[in-house]
């Protein structure tokens, strides 16, 4: 996915399913062993039967979906947004792959490895997922469309939180001399709202979780916002975190946000929760 002078999203070319080579005779084991293999990376994800007020297997109506992708974009809403009192964990995502394994716990660590969803009791239109875990090329699809399959798309629009190491961000200047952390926005076509910091300029792009959700959002017309930090600090940070701050004034997030001095505090009890086992979800 790339950037267009005017931060918009612009879908590259895909050669997905096109083979290289003549597909190899395989034996009945190979066959088998691909099946398993494939049974393993399933993903599945477990919603709370009745959210919202609706039948399990209706979409849940959402107005606002504000997704976290990564441990610092998780840790943000933790420590603006999240709390016991206002907000239930409606659905958590269980996955394998190689760089990770989730189950459908909600008491996790901000290191652990987990999604969950979260809906806010006063308004149940609102839903919020942190994702920290790695979705794998292969498995983003399956996660697109189990978790866009169960909100409608009416009304609906899409904010986007990602960390990126600030080497991969492209520029004539040197990176050295730029003032780590910072932020750049992506949009669909769709949206129309204003932004919080500049957009992406070209030729940047936008890689994983964070590019597969904003291009099925593009191509389901659905308005969304990608807000990417570049960083040079990748483990969970203070600074890092704290340079979403800007987003806590944007449109779907003001009204959202807790008292300050408590999202100080949750902050602080973040970064020393590696070491114990008190809950992320406080």
């Amino acid at each position: 996915m790339m950037a267009t002078f005017f931060g918009e999203v612009v879908v590259a070319p895909s050669r997905a399913g096109v083979d290289d080579e003549e597909e190899t005779e395989e034996t009945a084991e190979d066959r088998e062993i691909r099946r398993e293999l494939q049974e393993k990376r399933e993903i599945a994800v477990l919603w709370t039967p009745g959210a919202a007020g609706s039948p399990a297997e209706e979409p849940l109506p959402c107005s606002r979906f504000v997704v976290a992708v990564g441990h610092n974009a998780a840790a943000f809403l933790s420590s603006f947004i999240l709390d016991s009192v206002r907000w239930k964990v409606v659905g958590a995502v269980k996955l394998w792959n190689e760089w990770c394994q989730t189950t459908n716990a909600t008491s996790v660590l901000p290191t652990d490895s987990f999604c969950l969803f979260y809906q806010l009791i006063s308004d149940p239109t609102v839903l919020l997922c942190q994702c920290s875990c790695y979705v794998a090329e292969d498995q983003q699809f399956q996660w697109l469309e189990k978790v866009f399959g169960h909100i409608r798309k009416e009304g609906l629009q899409v904010t986007i939180l990602s960390t990126c190491p600030v080497a991969e961000y492209k520029t004539q200047e040197s990176t050295l001399t730029l003032p780590s952390p910072f932020l750049k926005a992506l949009k669909t076509k769709e949206f129309k709202g204003e932004v919080c910091c500049p957009l992406l300029e070209q030729p940047n792009i936008v890689r994983d979780l964070p590019a597969a959700v904003l291009s099925y959002c593009q191509v389901w017309q659905i308005p969304a916002v990608l807000y990417q930090c570049y960083t040079d600090i990748i483990k969970l940070d203070t600074v890092t975190i704290e340079a979403f701050k800007p987003l806590l004034s944007s449109k779907p997030l003001k009204n959202l946000v807790k008292d300050v001095s408590e999202s100080t505090k949750v902050l602080k009890k973040l970064l020393t929760t590696g070491e114990t086992h008190n809950n992320i979800y406080i």
